[in-house]
């Protein structure tokens, strides 16, 4: 970085102030003139100017001007990129913003001259000796309007979305106060990496992650890729999520009417289901799913952080030699109701007595998790648990599973609340992906055209 910050930012003056409906969000905008006659601009969401203390601390990208890459789509950089996951990321986590900084134009030596370090560039010079060549820094940028901004919108304490150090460094000495610096890393391009390699290695940017799986189980969002596809929007870097799972026949059944359920769905999609579970905090089960089939819930399929298990059992049918009484893989919460009896437990096992005589309401179970610092929940089994909550409409994400298979009677799959006219169904946004012979429907029931009916929804303890 050239010039170093100033202790005490330039001042700058709020010129307008309106909306912004882009694809991923409608962010607040808000234009600023700095001392200097440069119009800049924040993209906010869900911050105002008179934000407590108690609030978390906003998402924030301080992103410099880069005409080719923002606007042309350039390849040579991976501005661009940058860009627009910053405003995915802060779509998803609700709060935050991007300052888009003009006049960062080639780290602050202007278009024309960055154009001229590109000639440079392509004869084999980097970036760093092209900028120097051609008599400018290595790196011109200040940030003192940056942090003006920031300031004169309320945002103070920050969690600043960067894999440039220099950055939160400059930006701290303006009196902004970066409690973590969240990686933005996006992976190299063949017309880039030379350009990104540079970046890493003379100017001390964050190394790039190429592991699309690593980076998802970092709390980050791959720029590209499958998984990136299928996972990216979990993601969001605050807030609970809940999500539930279920895999069943095209005619509606989780298994034949004797019980058998070992499997209603292929390999693939039990891939997928781990990678599920090893994204949330928790997974829950009810007891008749732990009596009937034993389910380890653990995360094996794939590498990851196991969840802690929680199996909800109102009449206290869990057997005792359950592996998730037993085998200690992982932390396992036994919720009990009223007066059942248990039998000694494994170290791995903690018993809740459920406060409440009768059966345990979704949004109650959600609290009790969120009480345990438990806030990424995956919702598993079986199809009556799965129903009442999404019945209940404690349910942000439910994926659906279905097999090429025809039961014909057994176990029911997912069940809601019956309308009478297909008008007032649920019909929530959805995706679909293959895998292997199955299909994953993804349904957002956070966006859902129309809502659950609002009746009753018990959780029982039947599968």
């Amino acid at each position: 970085m050239g010039e170093q910050a100033r202790t005490a930012p330039r001042r700058v003056e709020r010129v307008a102030d309106t909306r912004l409906p882009t694809d991923h969000a409608t962010f607040r905008m808000t234009a600023y003139r700095d001392d200097t006659g440069m119009d800049h601009v924040v993209l906010s969401l869900g911050v105002s100017d008179d934000d407590g203390p108690d609030l978390p601390p906003p998402l924030v990208r301080v992103h410099s001007e880069c005409l080719t890459g923002d606007a042309l789509g350039s390849r040579r950089c991976d501005c661009g990129e940058q860009l627009q996951q910053a405003l995915h990321l802060l779509a998803r986590t609700g709060r935050g913003a991007v300052v888009y900084a003009r006049g960062h134009e080639g780290r602050a030596i202007g278009l024309a001259e960055k154009l001229r370090a590109y000639a440079l560039q392509d004869r084999g010079v980097d970036t760093v000796d092209a900028n120097l060549a051609l008599g400018h820094p290595a790196d011109a940028r200040t940030y003192d309007h940056c942090a003006a901004m920031l300031l004169d919108l309320g945002m103070r304490r920050v969690r600043l979305l960067s894999s440039n150090p220099a950055k939160e460094l400059a930006l701290s000495a303006l009196g902004i106060e970066v409690v973590e610096r969240v990686p933005l890393v996006i992976p190299d391009r063949e017309e880039n990496a030379f350009y990104l390699a540079t970046k890493r290695t003379r100017m001390g940017h964050d190394e790039a992650d190429q592991d699309e799986w690593k980076q998802l189980l970092a709390g980050r969002i791959p720029a590209s890729g499958e998984l990136a596809h299928r996972y990216g929007d979990l993601n969001r870097a605050d807030g609970p999520l809940v999500l539930a799972q279920l895999g069943q026949s095209l005619d509606g059944f989780i298994a034949s009417r004797t019980g058998d359920a070992a499997f209603v769905t292929g390999e693939e999609d039990r891939e997928h289901l781990h990678r599920l579970r090893a994204l949330v905090d928790a997974v829950v089960v009810g007891a008749a799913t732990v009596a009937c089939d034993d389910p380890r819930l653990t995360v094996r399929a794939v590498s990851g952080p196991h969840p802690v298990r929680v199996v909800l059992d109102p009449r206290g049918v869990t057997p005792a030699d359950a592996s998730v009484l037993t085998d200690g893989a992982a932390p396992t919460l036994w919720v009990l109701g009223g007066e059942a009896p248990v039998g000694p437990v494994g170290e791995h096992v903690e018993v809740v007595r459920w406060p409440d005589v009768g059966p345990m309401e979704p949004r109650a179970v959600l609290d009790l998790l969120a009480s345990r610092g438990l806030h990424r929940v995956l919702v598993e089994g079986g199809g009556r648990l799965v129903s009442a909550f999404v019945r209940a409409g404690d349910v942000d994400r439910l994926y659906l599973t279905t097999a090429p298979v025809l039961i014909g009677d057994g176990v029911p799959g997912l069940r809601v609340a019956g309308e009478d006219l297909l008008s007032d169904a649920l019909r929530p946004p959805a995706r679909r992906y293959q895998l292997g012979d199955d299909m994953v429907t993804e349904l957002d029931l956070r966006r859902s055209v129309a809502g659950p009916s609002g009746l009753a929804a018990d959780v029982p303890d039947a599968s």
